[in-house]
């Protein structure tokens, strides 16, 4: 199946994938991304299954050379949808200058998943058939995976081993651990009443909003490295009324589940007594990513990865990511993960999204020269 590289042939084909808006809740861009995927698979000989999790989303792909395999040697992990909103494309399509390709998608993770194609190619009859491989991309990891969280957790447990192929680090870094994260809407009820005439007879949810910020901020450890934000907040209608609603979102990110878990308990416990008198609290967590940390098995890996790299002279080395990816999912499971085998690429989840040209190739190779070994 080996052929040899045509990284204009490459361009194109990002471009076909990068300039369809598929945003999470763009469905039938999701749906459109996974109808481009499904014949380049089909092509190299992979079997490809739809998989429908919600009606709030686009499908899921389960990509196999082993379609009656009952556990894969390895699964490589990837999303098909972007944080992006309808029209973005339209506003700034796809372009590149002689060293960087930009563009919504571009690095996160549209040529992490063109790169695992390629890679695939470079694979022997002989180790096609030797290993059992299932390249699972899903419709929502940008929401959290919310809806496939289950159905990924599912091939992970049937994987040995998972190379999750989001971007590396523009330092040429890949990726050993990521940090937990979750998400929390807390909903303030008071008593309305006029501010000027029976202010004494109001509750404020706002004033029951402002010492839960500042309780939260005294919750942050910045040495275990749990951190908290709350980073939305509403309430109030008119200037002249107290306020009998206000909402906050606030995000919390950390390195121990175990820390999350008290953090988890420490709001609840919060909700049952409110600062003011009168006032009542809701905890909502929104979603919940744990923690992605390594074991014995994924230093294994890392070593193989390690020894790939020093042969093809590429730069790199290990770092510990403040995001979350699927890889989380995969690593809480307990199937060993690595993470940041797409090419190298910053600026994700903004206008400055980019992939670094140079490190296309290179990648793919690891990539390839990894599967190799297992």
């Amino acid at each position: 199946m080996t052929q040899s590289f045509d990284l204009q042939r490459y361009i194109q084909q990002l471009e076909t994938l990068v300039n369809v808006d598929c945003g999470t809740r763009t469905v039938q861009g999701v749906a459109k991304i996974a109808d481009i995927l499904t014949p380049m698979f089909e092509q190299i000989g992979f079997s490809v299954t739809r998989h429908h999790v919600s009606d709030e989303a686009g499908p899921c792909l389960e990509i196999t050379n082993k379609p009656n395999a009952e556990f894969y040697d390895v699964m490589l992990s990837g999303h098909m949808d972007t944080v992006f909103p309808e029209g973005t494309v339209a506003k700034r399509p796809m372009s590149l200058d002689e060293q960087k390709i930009y563009g919504p998608g571009t690095s996160d993770m549209k040529s992490g998943i063109l790169s695992a194609w390629y890679a695939l190619q470079q694979l022997s009859d002989e180790e096609r058939d030797r290993l059992a491989i299932v390249v699972a991309l899903n419709c929502d990891e940008e929401i959290g995976s919310l809806y496939s969280r289950t159905w990924i957790e599912e091939m992970a447990r049937k994987s040995r081993r998972v190379l999750v192929c989001e971007a590396a680090r523009t330092s040429g870094n890949l990726i050993r651990s990521r940090k937990g994260n979750a998400k929390y809407e807390l909903i303030f009820n008071g008593v309305a009443s006029h501010a000027g005439s029976a202010l004494e007879e109001g509750v404020s949810a706002i004033y029951e909003l402002s010492h839960w910020a500042l309780a939260i901020k005294n919750l942050v450890n910045l040495e275990t490295g749990t951190t908290m934000n709350v980073g939305v907040i509403e309430g109030g209608l008119v200037v002249n009324v107290v306020p009998d609603f206000a909402k906050a979102t606030v995000d919390l990110r950390f390195w121990s589940n175990e820390e999350a878990q008290i953090i988890d308990d420490t709001l609840r416990a919060m909700a049952k007594t409110p600062f003011e008198k009168g006032a009542s609290v809701e905890v909502n967590r929104l979603t919940f990513k744990p923690s992605m940390q390594p074991t014995d098995a994924t230093q294994v890996m890392m070593t193989i990865v390690s020894e790939e790299a020093d042969k093809l002279d590429i730069q790199y080395g290990w770092e510990d990511a403040g995001g979350g990816s699927d890889g989380n999912f995969t690593a809480n499971v307990g199937t060993p993960t690595l993470d940041g085998f797409g090419p190298m690429g910053s600026g994700f989840h903004s206008d400055k999204e980019f992939l670094l040209i140079d490190s296309i190739k290179p990648r793919i190779d690891l990539l390839a020269n990894v599967l190799k070994r297992l």
